[in-house]
């Protein structure tokens, strides 16, 4: 994932410093874009709204995770070019959990389908000890 939102990035430092216990979301969905999401991840909204459910394996040692099944949109509704992903807490509202940009753009027509591969949806804390 490109950025967390500044809402689970809190959420975090909250539990890591012991000021609260972090609450888990229940599910994880991406939903597409034309251009970048923006700060709330409501900026540049692709005309397919649906939102697709992420599935997740555990956590590796290197502080990373990734999907374990293909996430997939089926008869797009609209003839565009898709840029970036926002996640969510939920199928529809929910909590904007953060964005990234595709590895390219891709040009889709509608009726199309378009696919994200098991292992492409990756989310990554970084950082490296001195």
């Amino acid at each position: 994932m490109g950025a967390f939102s500044d809402t689970v990035k809190n959420k975090m430092l909250d539990a890591v410093t012991g000021r609260a216990t972090y609450t888990a979301e229940a599910a994880y969905y991406l939903k597409l874009h034309i251009g970048s999401p923006g700060a709330a991840g409501t900026s540049n909204a692709a005309g397919e709204t649906t939102r697709q459910a992420v599935t997740f394996g555990s956590a590796a040692a290197s502080g990373a995770i990734s999907n374990t099944a293909q996430v997939q949109w089926t008869n797009l509704s609209t003839s565009e070019t898709l840029t970036h992903v926002s996640a969510w807490s939920a199928s529809s509202g929910g909590t904007f959990l953060g964005a990234d940009d595709l590895p390219s753009s891709k040009v889709v027509t509608a009726g199309d389908t378009l696919t994200i591969a098991i292992g492409d949806v990756d989310l990554t804390i970084s950082g490296t000890l001195p």
